[in-house]
């Protein structure tokens, strides 16, 4: 199994910066991919970037452009650069550890077998106008 735990959330005006981390330990040799995703009140997880073993990183368009995924093998620390940060930003952000190869990204729904990967609990972000 594989433990995550997040942080570097807080509140932020439109417009400003910030870095979220994802400290990963356990069996960190059975991830094959880590993506962040988030959750507004009243609205379904969702899906915002991966990054895969390999190095291929992805992102939903509507942030594309402003934030960067990124990994730190060293350290089995994976990073969330949030840029340009807009009220539509606020949210839960999790970090989630996928063990497979072959499913889709970025789905419509997030689950929550734990064979198939782990969630941390959650970091908040907060965007004001």
């Amino acid at each position: 199994q594989v433990q995550l735990v997040e942080s570097g959330g807080g509140l932020v005006q439109a417009g400003g910066s910030l870095r979220l981390s994802c400290a990963q330990s356990g069996a960190t040799w059975s991830i094959h991919a880590t993506d962040w995703y988030r959750q507004a009140p009243g609205k379904q997880r969702e899906p915002v970037a991966r990054i895969v073993s390999g190095g291929e990183t992805n992102y939903v368009d509507s942030v594309k452009g402003r934030f960067t995924i990124s990994r730190d093998n060293d350290k089995d620390t994976v990073y969330l650069q949030m840029n340009r940060l807009k009220p539509e930003d606020t949210a839960v952000y999790y970090c989630y550890a996928d063990y497979t190869n072959w499913r889709q990204w970025p789905r419509e729904k997030a689950d929550y077998d734990p064979e198939l990967g782990s969630w941390g609990q959650g970091t908040q972000v907060t965007v004001s106008a």
